[in-house]
C-alpha cells in the first residue's frame, strides 16, 4: 500500500462471501434466499475494488495518526477503535475476529469504543460484504446476511477486517491464506491470517504509521 495514494470515496464489494459455519442468528433481520457465489459482484475482485481497499486502510491510518499526534505518549502498539453497535447479529463474529487479529499481530490492536476509526454494519446487499470509506477517517465494514450464510462468517469478518489493517485481496491463494477470501470455496473455514499476512500488517503499522504521523505533524 502506498501512503501517497489519494483518499478515494468508495463503496465496493470486497468479494468474500459468507457462512457455512458461524451463521447469522435466527433473530437477524429478514434476508433473501442465499445467492450463488457467482452472483456476488465483487467475488473475483477488480482494480476498482483494490483501490477501495487501499483507500479504506489509508483513511483509518490517517484517523489513528491524528489521534496519535494528539497523544504522543501513547503505548507502542497502535489502537484502532471500532463500533459494532450497528451489526448486532454479528457481535460474536466481530468479537472473535478482533481476538484473532489481536493475538496475531503486535504493532496494532483492535478495540471496541465510541470514538471509532471505523464501524461495522449489517443488512442485505447484492454486492455481499464490503468496506466503504469517504477518505476522511470515516468508514465501515458492511456484513451481508445472505453472504454470511453461504461462507464461514468469522472468516468473512476477519477477512474484511484485514482490509482495514491494510491487506489486499488475493483470491487465488489457498484456504490457509485469510485474504484469499471466497476463492477456496465454501468449505474453507480458516479465519486466521498466515505468517506472511501477519508480518505484512505489522510492517504496515510500523512504517506506514510513521509516515502518516509525519504528514499529520507537518500539516499542523
Amino acid at each position: 500500500m502506498r501512503l501517497s495514494t489519494p483518499m478515494l470515496s468508495a463503496a465496493v464489494g470486497l468479494g468474500l462471501t459468507a457462512a457455512a459455519l458461524g451463521t447469522v442468528p435466527a433473530a437477524a433481520a429478514p434476508a433473501p434466499e442465499p445467492a450463488s457465489a457467482a452472483s456476488f459482484a465483487g467475488y473475483n475482485g477488480s482494480g476498482e475494488e483494490a483501490k477501495a481497499n487501499e483507500a479504506f486502510f489509508e483513511a483509518v491510518l490517517e484517523s489513528v495518526a491524528e489521534k496519535r499526534a494528539a497523544s504522543p505518549k501513547a503505548a507502542a502498539a497502535v489502537t484502532v477503535v471500532y463500533n459494532a453497535s450497528a451489526a448486532p447479529s454479528f457481535s460474536a463474529q466481530i468479537a472473535r475476529s478482533t481476538q484473532i487479529w489481536n493475538s496475531s499481530v503486535s504493532n496494532v490492536k483492535l478495540q471496541a469504543g465510541s470514538s471509532a476509526d471505523f464501524t461495522y454494519r449489517e443488512g442485505n446487499d447484492s454486492r455481499g460484504s464490503y468496506a466503504s470509506s469517504d477518505g476522511h477517517g470515516r468508514g465501515y465494514i458492511f456484513l451481508d446476511y445472505a453472504q454470511n450464510r453461504q461462507y464461514d462468517s468469522t472468516r468473512v469478518t476477519a477477512h474484511e477486517t484485514g482490509h482495514v489493517l491494510g491487506l489486499p485481496d488475493h483470491y487465488t491463494g489457498p484456504c490457509s491464506e485469510l485474504m484469499s477470501g471466497g476463492g477456496p470455496g465454501t468449505s474453507c473455514t480458516n479465519a486466521n491470517p498466515n505468517a506472511a499476512e501477519r508480518s505484512r500488517v505489522n510492517q504496515l503499522w510500523a512504517n506506514g504509521l510513521a509516515k502518516a504521523l509525519a504528514k499529520v505533524n507537518q500539516d499542523q
